[in-house]
């Protein structure tokens, strides 16, 4: 696997080096569109509406458009953007586990300890583990502030992009509204057809019939030559930093430890002076 980027999770003093690779892949097979008369690729233009001229990538900016008006976003606007250059992965909380629906997670992430020791990564790790807690964070990926959730995953520690609270929909349907009787006897016969398919889940008893059955199509139609020449009918298509020093890793807790303490007591109320 190839790193997407190198960083930091940071907590308190605390500073893990890691990086960062996609844990998932897409299996679908890839496909092109092509001439049914003779099996020509057929590409898509980035043609612009005024000049009519196809324009290249390094040509192209990003656009807000509200309805009456433009605003266009350069490629210096969004190198502006502070989060965008951000290399760590900021812990604002450990949370329970079971408090994280599984609807708000996105895009999974495997972290791999860097630098010389692995020592607080490992730690950071089977502290989760034993207080079964999953650290809520902050991190910039792709010219976007994203929220996440770092947990355990075997021996490794994961990194999971969550859905904003605005990004998931509420479900309000008025069917449900309506009032419905389910006697004991309903029930009973319900969870005991649910009980006729229990199983444990194992993921890789499990695949895509599509891609595999596309993809014996495919073979098929390859062994049996019945496919044009790619190069005849397609034509022609157009440093990671050094961490710095890191604090020791004992007196980096125990002083965010002390720092946490402090930000919890009470402040002491000013004695007012005799009038």
């Amino acid at each position: 696997m190839r790193s997407i980027w190198t960083g930091a999770i940071t907590f308190g003093l605390v500073n893990v080096p890691v990086k960062v690779y996609s844990a998932t892949e897409d299996h679908d097979v890839s496909l092109h569109q092509v001439h049914d008369a003779d099996g020509g690729r057929i590409r898509y233009q980035r043609r612009c509406e005024i000049c009519a001229k196809v324009v290249p990538y390094d040509h192209i900016n990003k656009a807000f458009d509200d309805g009456d008006q433009t605003v266009v976003l350069t490629a210096e606007d969004f190198a502006a953007l502070p989060a965008e250059h951000s290399k760590e992965i900021d812990v604002v909380e450990f949370v329970p586990s079971d408090q994280i629906d599984p609807i708000m997670l996105d895009k999974s992430y495997f972290l791999e300890p860097d630098g010389k020791s692995s020592k607080a990564y490992v730690l950071l790790r089977r502290t989760l583990e034993a207080t079964d807690r999953t650290a809520i964070v902050h991190f910039a990926l792709r010219q976007k502030t994203r929220l996440g959730a770092l947990r355990v995953h075997g021996d490794v520690l994961m990194l999971q992009s969550l859905l904003w609270d605005d990004e998931v929909r509420e479900a309000k349907f008025s069917s449900l509204d309506e009032r419905v009787n389910i006697s004991a006897k309903e029930l009973d016969m319900s969870a005991a057809l649910v009980e006729s398919f229990a199983a444990d889940f194992a993921p890789d008893a499990f695949s895509d019939d599509y891609q595999d059955e596309l993809r014996a199509l495919i073979e098929s139609k390859l062994t049996s030559g019945d496919a044009v020449s790619t190069e005849a009918t397609f034509g022609q298509a157009e440093d990671e930093g050094e961490g710095g020093e890191v604090l020791d890793l004992m007196e980096a807790l125990r002083r965010s430890v002390e720092a946490s303490r402090d930000r919890a007591k009470p402040k002491a109320k000013k004695s007012r002076s005799a009038s």
